[in-house]
């Protein structure tokens, strides 16, 4: 399966828009943004648990980057409400679940081979940084020098330049913006390939965005098997 797989062209995604697929595990359907193989796959997804669902252990082969977009998603390790960022490095492993239902923003096989630091951010936790303009706030989630993920407070009404020289990758957390006469509301994904800058305008409301400058696909990225 092959869903936005040629990373050297724009993609918007109304991700709203898109139908729920089933999962493997009963109550976890998924909405795909990327997807280059079948079940064990490069992909990028919006996944939403039912009450109670429960998915079965699994090994991160290549890698898994979290954001919970709304709910309280959990494993052994414990709990990480909307909000919360996490990322597992190649060669970890959990059993993902969530009691009262939830939804999750879920980057796979998308880590370095030499990646292997595990990070878990808390809601709000994470190095603030200095806004650029039209933005009101903006905090770090990750940096190592080849990746660099922030969550931003865009100001109502602004607009927003974001500079693009290793490629670009964006969710709408809540509120909307606008890129040309396309308006993402939330769950909007936007993927840039190099050299191409972003330009949007925030909404009325503002907008909520999460922003990873990094490769889109990284040199070195884990080898499938």
């Amino acid at each position: 399966m092959r869903i936005n797989d040629d990373l050297t062209v724009p993609v918007i995604v109304h991700t709203a828009q898109l139908p729920w697929k089933p999962s493997p595990a009963p109550g976890v359907e998924r909405r795909m943004l990327l997807r280059i193989g079948e079940e064990v796959a490069r992909a990028t997804s919006i996944v939403r648990y039912a009450p109670q669902s429960v998915f079965p252990r699994h090994t991160h082969g290549g890698g898994e980057e979290i954001v919970v977009l709304d709910g309280v998603f959990q494993d052994e390790h414990g709990d990480y409400p909307a909000g919360s960022y996490f990322r597992n490095p190649p060669g970890t492993s959990h059993v993902p679940a969530s009691k009262d239902g939830c939804t999750i923003f879920v980057r796979l096989w998308q880590f370095r081979d030499g990646d292997r630091d595990q990070i878990v951010r808390q809601p709000a936790e994470g190095r603030p940084l200095e806004p650029r303009s039209g933005v009101a706030s903006a905090t770090e989630l990750f940096d190592d020098g080849f990746e660099n993920v922030r969550i931003e407070s865009w100001m109502p009404g602004k607009t927003v330049m974001i500079e693009n020289r290793r490629g670009l990758e964006a969710l709408v957390l809540a509120g909307s913006l606008s890129i040309g006469d396309q308006m993402l509301t939330s769950q909007g994904w936007i993927r840039l390939p190099p050299g191409e800058a972003l330009r949007a305008v925030s909404g009325p409301e503002g907008a909520k965005v999460w922003v990873k400058d990094a490769p889109l696909m990284h040199p070195d990225v884990c080898r499938m098997p």
